[in-house]
């Protein structure tokens, strides 16, 4: 997949596309399906299947007021998993102050019309781009009619009665339901971040841990979680803790790893975690001792939903 940023960059070679545009925060299985229709039209038609999206996302720029920005994947993690989806072009448009004034006018002739003179353009029921999101269904299929591109627009897409939105799975994950926020990412929510130096508690009550400082904003609920972490592209499995370790009144969140049958230096480097389940929340306990019996019991605990998960086939 070609990653072009910036639409005066846009080769020749992709006149004639196939598009959707949209934030795509997650790359969920909603996002999913409106790609695997993408692919699915352009290859019909053999042209380019082509995405665009802006960088960094418009409500950081817009709204820079409201922090924490909770989005669901990083700029490269989007990239990394729009691209094993059969895109052929990914377009990232520098979002800013100035860009939001863009009209929905502007930006169908601008980018669509003069830079892609698209075939077809593919969005989602509830997708507006533009100033004043003007950039409606109703404005696209005016415009396509004019101009000789087609729209297609699709429904929600659901499992059973749940619509799957970028806002659901993240109140899922600020909620701690990982295992449901996995259902609709159709992947569990990970959480990349560099091994930084830490208090060495874990060494000294047993239980190693890297300290890991989070590429994202949004990180789960202070408790324990059964995980999978990725180091250097292998796999191992893991127990995780979030929070300010009470028993020690910590002042400071921490996020710590503990991979199983581990025992390298891996300050520097970059862990992936993924969450597959939230064993409890966290505990304040009478001394270093109980700390370490239950450190034990969520191990076990840990250790049996994972061989559950292999069990099953279910990553």
């Amino acid at each position: 997949m070609d990653v072009i940023r910036g639409s005066e960059n846009i080769p020749a070679d992709l006149r004639g596309a196939v598009v959707t545009i949209g934030n795509f925060d997650g790359v969920h299985l909603g996002h999913q399906s409106v790609f695997r229709r993408l692919v699915a039209e352009a290859h019909e038609e053999e042209r380019p299947a082509v995405v665009i999206s802006f960088e960094p996302h418009p409500k950081m720029v817009l709204h820079p007021e409201r922090r924490p920005f909770y989005l669901i994947t990083s700029p490269e993690e989007k990239i990394r998993h729009i691209s094993n989806l059969g895109i052929d072009a990914f377009i990232l448009i520098p979002f800013s102050q100035d860009y939001a004034r863009t009209t929905a006018e502007e930006f169908i002739h601008d980018v669509l019309w003069e830079r892609l003179r698209i075939r077809k353009i593919i969005i989602g029921h509830d997708y507006t781009f533009g100033r004043g999101k003007e950039g409606n269904e109703a404005f696209l299929t005016a415009s396509g009619s004019r101009l000789g591109f087609e729209v297609e627009v699709l429904s929600a897409f659901k499992i059973g009665d749940t619509t799957i939105s970028s806002t659901r799975i993240r109140r899922a994950i600020l909620a701690g339901e990982v295992r449901y926020a996995a259902s609709l990412l159709g992947r569990p929510y990970n959480l990349a971040g560099e091994v930084i130096f830490g208090r060495h508690r874990g060494v000294s009550l047993g239980f190693p841990t890297a300290n890991i400082r989070p590429n994202k904003e949004l990180v789960p609920p202070s408790g324990v979680y059964a995980v999978e972490v990725i180091l250097e592209g292998n796999r191992h499995k893991g127990v995780l803790n979030i929070g300010f370790n009470p028993t020690f009144a910590d002042q400071k969140l921490s996020i710590e790893a503990h991979i199983f049958d581990f025992n390298e230096n891996i300050y520097g480097k970059i862990l992936d975690v993924l969450f597959v389940e939230r064993l409890r929340g966290e505990i304040r306990f009478a001394g270093p001792g109980e700390l370490i019996a239950q450190i034990g019991r969520d191990i076990a605990r840990v250790r049996e939903i994972l061989q559950a998960e292999d069990s099953q086939g279910t990553r």
